[in-house]
């Protein structure tokens, strides 16, 4: 089942086109990185499917209907930095939020407080949390209801190595529990680890879209460790299936049509001529040297 899908979606602000033409689904389950630099179109892209913009063009749909306020509950988000009262509790400030936001209700705001690990300190003023914390009840406030989906935009944004770690914890919690996520980022390193699909946007257009797996397995790399370095370099050219190969500090790295490396021919082959390998491994290519492939940066 497709929870959200976009149809040539369009938005500019007078000359600068913001999205061009973006389509895109999103399954149910799934974790969903919507990846790009700033300015890349990441946030109006969220503002629209959360009804906060207008798209000048295109359509899109949340459970297989268009949006309506009704869907709209279904849908928890973080959009932007938490505006909380810093003199308020977390309860209190929670109160608030399901007030105006009609979702949940008060056994509710201590159900999302455990979920987010801020139950203990429930009755502290959010003055005195630490910005982790502070982002952790915004994601509590998204959880009103129960909804099940999420939409956070940039949620590690200013956060500590620490901080961090907390929220991406927090996601995978979120997404075991049957939550279906859509988080849009900036950084590289946080769509690797927590999304199971990422669609890379540059300059409102999509690069590419697809399970992150997918995604980076543009090539098979096989990274191989022996003293010859040289002589293997030279043994892989005209290896069936490879597509270059280079010395990278103490490997060599082989570069295969995606699918046709297979390490234990690939052993035997060094083998068979003389060559005892030290190590021998797949390596799956960063997303970060994709990212940089395919938007040519």
């Amino acid at each position: 089942m497709q929870v959200l899908e976009l149809e040539n979606i369009s938005k500019s602000y007078g000359k600068i086109r913001a999205l061009n033409g973006v389509s895109l689904t999103v399954p149910q389950g799934s974790v969903y990185g919507i990846l790009g630099p700033n300015g890349s179109g990441k946030t109006t892209l969220l503002s629209i499917i959360l009804d906060v913009l207008s798209a000048d063009s295109g359509r899109y749909s949340w459970f297989g209907k268009p949006g309506s306020k009704e869907q709209r509950k279904q849908i928890g988000s973080l959009l932007e930095t938490p505006n909380f009262y810093h003199y308020l509790s977390a309860v209190n400030n929670l109160k608030i939020t399901r007030s105006i936001s009609g979702r949940g209700d008060e056994d509710d705001i201590g159900n999302v407080l455990r979920s987010v690990n801020l139950y203990e300190r429930r009755n502290s003023r959010f003055s005195s949390y630490s910005l982790g914390m502070k982002q952790r009840l915004a994601i509590a406030g998204a959880l009103l209801g129960n909804p099940g989906v999420l939409v956070l935009d940039e949620p590690t944004n200013g956060l500590d190595p620490v901080g961090i770690a907390e929220i991406r914890d927090l996601i995978r919690k979120l997404n075991a529990q049957g939550h279906t996520i859509i988080l849009a980022s900036h950084l590289l390193d946080e769509v690797e680890k927590v999304c199971t699909h990422v669609t890379i946007l540059k300059t409102g257009n999509i690069v590419t879209s697809g399970r992150v797996d997918d995604v980076l397995a543009h090539d098979d790399i096989v990274e191989i460790m022996c003293p010859e370095m040289e002589l293997v370099k030279k043994l892989f050219e005209g290896y069936p299936g490879i597509i270059s190969s280079k010395v990278e500090g103490p490997s060599l790295l082989l570069y295969f049509t995606r699918g046709l490396a297979d390490t234990r021919k690939i052993n035997e082959f060094c083998f068979a001529n003389g060559i005892v390998l030290q190590h021998l491994s797949l390596r799956k290519k960063k997303l970060e040297t994709r990212f940089f492939e395919l938007t040519n940066n």
